[in-house]
């Protein structure tokens, strides 16, 4: 055998091992990307039922006779405030997540000042319905928690494996990159004082 023959099937042979490894790596981006689309639809998802369980909560709240109706009204426009903001898990980008993420603390914030006042109320407090519909407000509040979790780990894996050599040379030239995931909201580093 030739040397020209030899050094032709030592370059195809390096031409196929790398053009292996570049669609095993590529198709490991592809699916990276989509568990990272998949948490963010569940993140939507938790968000969505809290979204869906507050009418109810409303409606039963309304049923006292002297409760604020301001308080009310910052709920239910908080709620549609929260849910017309849509953000494509194909468009992650902080400014959207930051504004999606800053709607839905304003409805957790507004749920938060209807719960306390509640507590004026102790015929609302009595009422079955409500302590249904509270004690299921706190699951979904838990379930928003591991959603958001889940996505900030899926998240973080792409974000690995899409910034690590080699494979950040695959995701520049294939359009991968790096995503943004859940950040605490602005001052929640400082604890919150407690006065008696």
């Amino acid at each position: 055998m030739s040397t020209k023959n030899l050094t032709l099937i030592v370059i195809a042979a390096l031409i196929l091992i790398l053009g292996g490894c570049g669609c095993r790596g590529y198709n490991g981006l592809v699916k990276q990307d989509e568990v990272v689309k998949n948490a963010w639809a569940n993140v939507e998802s938790d968000y969505q039922r809290r979204a869906d369980l507050i009418p109810n909560l409303v409606n039963t709240v309304k049923g006292e006779a002297n409760f604020e109706q301001t308080t009310l009204q910052n709920v239910i426009n908080a709620r549609a405030s929260a849910t017309q903001i849509k953000v494509d898990p194909n468009d992650l980008s902080p400014e959207k997540l930051q504004q999606y993420q800053a709607a839905q603390g304003q409805l957790s914030q507004a749920l938060g000042r209807l719960l306390m006042v509640t507590e004026n109320y102790p015929n609302l407090r009595a009422n079955d319905a409500f302590r249904g519909l509270q004690a299921q407000l706190e699951g979904t509040e838990n379930r928003i928690k591991v959603s958001r979790n889940d996505f900030n780990k899926a998240v973080a894996d792409y974000n690995i494996k899409a910034r690590s050599f080699p494979m950040n040379i695959l995701a520049g030239m294939f359009g991968f990159k790096v995503k943004e995931g859940f950040k605490a909201d602005a001052g929640a580093e400082k604890a919150p004082e407690v006065k008696f």
